[in-house]
């Protein structure tokens, strides 16, 4: 199939800009003028971009489209302003999807630091208010932190003497377990969890890709592959890719906890890369710590709000420094969730051994990276690690990173404007569902460096503009997916992954960012979303 897209505004690179772009067998051939571009269609459809603008494809770079689409079944909690309305939440969901009995009541998206009545974390007591016969699951936005009701505490059999379990933490109050489960404690209530199958899998991917589609995402690095479920994800990539399913381009961050799973992933005969245009096997992800809100985000000192508390290491070094050469030996690039300077600090020592006086060929990279001192960012520069940011998460962080870091080391976090100026490989993404996927909040919060609901402005020299932000989501994105030679500009060669925009994103006031939406998404050449 060859088209013609003509009388537009197509971005082509920093200030360049074109009226046309001929497209055939999915990719980019030419981009100029109407007439250039006109002359060499031929009898090629046409498409009337109607004046309007046209940019890359987002390449979110890091998400969960699994856990997306089975949120989307679950007990909405984004946004509660209360216990009292999480509670009520909670038995309004029961009341309007009817549950079979015994079954649990899952919910996500809860955040203690909304509450107006209190910025306490929801225990046992809290949830026996809406059920005391099947289980109540609540995990907070972050993922990093999870409450259960009693009788979720009866079935899987806990008790306070129970030793806690490596990585991880569950609560106590009084000599009994509160319901509260950080970290890999979380593991213990998986069997609250829908089984994984290739179906089930598949069905929750198509819902969180169509969604991605919608908001202008033609390509997503998704961690949804675990030591357990990598053969239900891969057999599910198959099934998509039979039903001609794929509306976004998919690479795999694959999460492992053990050396021994890596080697025999790898002894299976899996290798980076593996796949096609639609689906590919990409990168080993790992966790060093938590969140900063849950203050279980690793600190090299003590919580400035909590004096002692330094947050959770979820991997001892020597395991995390032996899965890190693995993957390298391998060709496998490591990405790894790190949030506070101790967790940085780890991946940068780490990753320092195997990249060693060399260019990091691997391309391994930090996840998050917002706690950081202006010697780590230097470290990061010099040492070629990329980063692989969330500027929406300043919505929420940027009002208790001082009273959890202090305010010397809040002046050099969340660093994406100096790291993009340093030269470092910055992508961004949204680590959705923690965050709605939606990249023009995230660009909204990159340009004015201010919450969506504030007129506050976090480290004023941390800006960038939207070229710049829009490049770190595309071409910038591409570079961690190993394939910014065909994805993230719309210029000859590249595939014709692109979003035709409400509104010109180039010259609207930087308020207005977050108003615009996609007219048309197209993977391919091929239209896989239209408002």
């Amino acid at each position: 199939m060859t088209r013609v897209f003509m009388n537009g505004k197509i971005y082509i690179e920093r200030e360049q800009f074109a009226q046309a772009m001929l497209v055939k067998d999915g990719k980019v051939v030419a981009v100029g003028t109407d007439a250039d571009i006109l002359a060499q269609a031929g009898d090629a459809e046409q498409v009337d971009l109607q004046g309007r603008t046209v940019i890359p494809g987002f390449n979110d770079s890091h998400l969960h489209l699994a856990m997306l689409g089975d949120n989307l079944t679950q007990v909405p909690l984004h946004n509660t302003g209360s216990m009292a309305e999480l509670i009520q939440r909670g038995k309004d969901f029961m009341e309007k999807n009817p549950l079979p009995d015994g079954a649990p009541l899952r919910g996500f998206g809860w955040n203690q630091d909304y509450f107006a009545d209190g910025k306490v974390m929801p225990t046992r007591y809290d949830l026996d208010k809406i059920a005391t016969d099947r289980p109540v699951v609540f995990e907070r936005a972050c993922g990093h932190a999870t409450a259960v009701n009693s009788k979720a505490l009866e079935i899987i059999g806990l008790k306070a003497t129970d030793p806690q379990p490596d990585g991880g933490e569950f609560g106590i109050t009084d000599g009994e377990p509160n319901g509260l489960f950080f970290e890999r404690a979380a593991d213990l209530l998986k069997c609250f969890s829908p089984a994984a199958t290739p179906e089930n899998s598949a069905a929750k991917i198509k819902t969180a890709m169509d969604y991605a589609a919608s908001m202008g995402i033609t390509h997503v690095q998704s961690h949804d592959m675990g030591e357990t479920s990598y053969n239900e994800v891969l057999a599910a990539a198959d099934l998509l890719r039979q039903q001609n399913a794929f509306t976004t381009r998919y690479y795999a961050q694959m999460g492992f906890n053990s050396p021994d799973t890596l080697k025999a992933f790898i002894a299976e005969g899996h290798r980076c890369g593996d796949g096609d245009d639609l689906f590919r096997i990409g990168s080993v992800k790992l966790f060093v710590d938590g969140s900063l809100g849950a203050r279980t985000a690793l600190m090299l000192g003590s919580y400035a709000d909590d004096p002692g508390a330094i947050g959770i290491k979820t991997l001892p070094d020597e395991v995390f420094d032996e899965i890190v050469r693995i993957s390298d030996e391998n060709g496998f690039p490591v990405v790894t969730h790190a949030i506070g300077d101790g967790a940085v600090q780890v991946c940068i020592d780490s990753y320092s051994k195997v990249i060693g006086d060399g260019p990091n060929k691997n391309r391994h990279s930090i996840n998050h990276c917002q706690i950081t001192s202006m010697a780590q960012l230097e470290a990061i520069r010099d040492k070629d690690i990329c980063v692989q940011a969330q500027p929406i998460f300043i919505h929420y962080d940027m009002n208790i990173v001082r009273q959890r870091a202090g305010e010397a080391l809040a002046e050099t976090s969340y660093a994406f404007g100096t790291l993009t100026r340093m030269g470092v490989h910055l992508a961004y993404g949204t680590d959705c569902p923690v965050e709605d996927l939606n990249p023009y909040d995230n660009l909204y919060c990159a340009v004015t460096r201010k919450g969506l609901n504030s007129d506050e402005v976090y480290l004023e020299g941390e800006k960038v503009d939207i070229y710049t932000a829009i490049d770190n989501y595309t071409v910038g994105s591409a570079y961690l997916s190993l394939n910014e030679d065909v994805c993230g500009r719309l210029q000859p060669g590249y595939f014709a992954d692109f979003v035709v925009l409400d509104a010109d994103i180039f010259t609207v006031p930087d308020e207005e960012i977050r108003k615009i939406r996609p007219v048309a998404t197209y993977l391919g050449g091929n239209v896989v979303y239209q408002a």
